[in-house]
């Protein structure tokens, strides 16, 4: 048998992974030191006697970590664990100064959770939790900025993280990239992280091995490590499935190892066998308390829980009759949901206020490329102009096209006033309107015979010319009507 054929050849083998997700969380200071935790600075300008491991500098825990920790492992339908530790993971790199990680090993602060993840076929797959647990991180190697020596930047040393460890439940890429970007939606409407992947705000460890279908035993599994796409994941995922599926196929063995994906060459490559777990002589860290969760503080925190926009994109489909999609595109972005439920309450039809945002308000922000957080037009007049539209005072285009350019430029305007001052209202002169239908008319007779002659295709030349010379300032519905009544 071909290479090419054992390859493709996968339908007697399924896929067993879990993934480990590094998120980095968005306080303002790192997890033991008060250090700024921000992306962006010049190299080792974030930095103190903690964060560079000096002899004597003690840590102090950043008590914000523990509540965004409890957040997401809310999030996730979590056992939160109310007594915590910190342990000493010792492991020796260039960019742990300290020789070890602060981490947490026995006693993770959220255990025994799940997510329930949507399919493109519609199916929900379950996949479990097994841990989510907080640590510091380490600082960054540079290999590339000179010929003859590694810089170190330690800038990120101590940016506290989460990290979330699934069970083996995952059978397929798709679902690995499911799961990924419900979590990054997740932690970015919890304002736990901006989830940013290009910038390692979240990170991804790919654990991957095959077996037989309908065995139960788990194969060996190798290690995809820091994959920093939701569809680099994917990709490394099938790479990786076929390749064992040939050398499985093959008559070989999987050698447990941790693996580099090629974005470019969309292939895995060892880094390093791993054929023993490695000893980290874990230890409890002897310079941190363990931190309490009273009853008090978790009840605190779970009433602060706002609704999750699965339940909230389920409401909006009760309410509005929207489809599943429409409701989580709104429901998934924190702002524009809550931009929607400040202008709803002045607008004629919510139904209208969805469409806009949907549709129009999103392509101008995709086109500003900004967010709607920082969209000038406020709530409220998005609703008064919406509502001009509705009532028939203005055309959709004028009020797209003129008035919120308009608006934008005055946050204390009127819509309403603004649009006459703009001479935008639609003109409700019946004689007005039938004189330039005349017009029209006259002027192109050739496609009027056309149209008496069963041609009713021109009828959208008539209403265009008409309305360009009402310089868009007439209703459509009614100018179609009249237009017809003059045909006849």
């Amino acid at each position: 048998m071909s290479t090419t054929t054992i390859a493709k050849d996968t339908s007697s083998f399924e896929l067993v992974s879990g993934l480990e997700i590094h998120v980095q969380l968005n306080t303002q200071s790192k997890i033991f030191c008060s250090d700024s935790a921000a992306f962006g600075a010049g190299p080792n300008e974030h930095i103190s006697t903690v964060s560079l491991g000096l002899p004597g500098a003690l840590p102090k825990l950043n008590k914000e970590v523990i509540e965004k920790a409890m957040r997401i492992g809310l999030a996730l339908n979590c056992e939160i664990n109310q007594y915590n530790f910190f342990d000493r993971k010792n492991y020796f790199y260039a960019d742990l100064p300290k020789g070890y990680q602060i981490t947490q090993d026995n006693s993770p602060i959220c255990k025994n959770g799940y997510l329930n993840v949507r399919l493109s076929d519609g199916s929900e797959k379950r996949i479990g939790i097994n841990r989510i647990h907080l640590e510091e991180d380490a600082g960054k190697s540079m290999h590339d900025q000179d010929d003859n020596y590694s810089f170190v930047d330690l800038n990120r040393a101590g940016v506290p993280l989460i990290e979330i460890v699934t069970e083996p439940d995952i059978r397929s890429s798709e679902e690995a990239a499911a799961l990924l970007t419900e979590i990054r939606q997740l932690v970015r409407f919890l304002d736990v992280s901006d989830g940013n992947m290009e910038e390692g705000s979240l990170r991804c460890d790919a654990n991957i091995s095959i077996r037989e279908k309908g065995t139960t035993t788990y194969g060996t599994r190798c290690e995809v490590k820091n994959v920093n796409s939701i569809r680099n994941v994917r990709r490394a995922m099938d790479f990786e499935f076929g390749r064992q599926v040939e050398v499985v196929a093959a008559g070989g063995e999987i050698i447990q190892s941790t693996l580099n994906f090629d974005a470019d060459k969309g292939t895995t490559s060892p880094m390093r066998s791993k054929e023993e777990a490695n000893d980290y002589r874990y230890f409890p860290d002897p310079d941190l308390p363990p931190v309490v969760i009273d009853d008090e503080w978790l009840a605190r925190v779970k009433s602060a829980m706002p609704v999750l926009p699965k339940e909230l994109a389920q409401n909006l489909i009760t309410e509005l009759g929207i489809s599943l999609s429409e409701a989580t595109l709104l429901a998934d972005d924190k702002g524009l949901y809550q931009y929607y439920i400040d202008a709803q309450e002045h607008v004629l039809h919510k139904k209208s206020l969805l469409n806009w945002l949907l549709g129009s308000i999103r392509a101008i922000l995709n086109e500003k490329q900004i967010d709607i957080t920082t969209y000038t037009v406020k709530p409220l007049q998005m609703a008064q102009t919406i509502n001009l539209v509705d009532e028939k005072k203005i055309s959709q285009q004028n009020a797209i096209q003129i008035l919120l350019p308009a608006l934008e430029k005055d946050a204390n305007a009127s819509p309403e006033k603004l649009a006459k001052q703009l001479n935008l209202l639609i003109v409700e002169d019946v004689d007005v309107i039938a004189g330039l239908i005349d017009e029209v008319l006259s002027k192109y007779q050739p496609q009027v015979e056309a149209y008496k002659k069963g041609k009713k295709g021109v009828l959208g030349l008539f209403v265009g010319e008409v309305m360009k010379l009402a310089k868009g300032k007439a209703d459509a519905k009614k100018l179609n009507e009249l237009i017809l009544e003059k045909l006849k």
